[in-house]
């Protein structure tokens, strides 16, 4: 039974607006129900509006500042040591919008949502131990 997991030999899931390292999946790790894993936005971006369909999730904010929208809610701000929680298949998106990365942890309850976000045009999986490097456009 695995009692820890390295996050140096897991893949890193790759965006336009951020990265992403599921270290507990359904399919990784045997017997899990949930996914965990810890999001990356960068500074001016943020996912797009979306929902799970079939999962619940919550967000713990570890660092940075952002902008949170749930449902039809008005947006609203979020900073580190705050929890979101989002009902299953309420649409949502969260933006950075602080000059730092905002971080994030992401539960899935079931697990298994983290599969739809591999289907995405800007998705690209970074082998286990790849470095994503940050660039400047401008």
């Amino acid at each position: 039974m695995m009692k820890n997991v390295d996050k140096n030999a897991i893949a890193t899931h790759s965006f336009d607006w951020g990265l992403i390292k599921w270290s507990v999946t359904p399919d990784s790790i045997e017997g899990a129900k949930v996914t965990f894993g810890e999001v990356v936005l960068l500074p001016g971006k943020g996912h797009d509006r979306h929902n799970h369909p079939d999962s619940e999730e919550i967000l713990y904010v570890l660092s940075g500042e952002g902008e949170q929208t749930i449902g039809d809610g008005e947006p609203f701000p979020v900073k580190a040591g705050d929890v979101i929680y989002i009902p299953t298949a309420a649409f949502h998106s969260t933006y950075n919008t602080g000059w730092e990365t905002l971080r994030l942890l992401a539960f899935y309850n079931p697990g298994g949502a983290e599969k739809g976000l591999t289907g995405l045009p800007d998705f690209q999986e970074l082998p286990a131990g790849e470095i994503q490097s940050y660039t400047r456009t401008k």
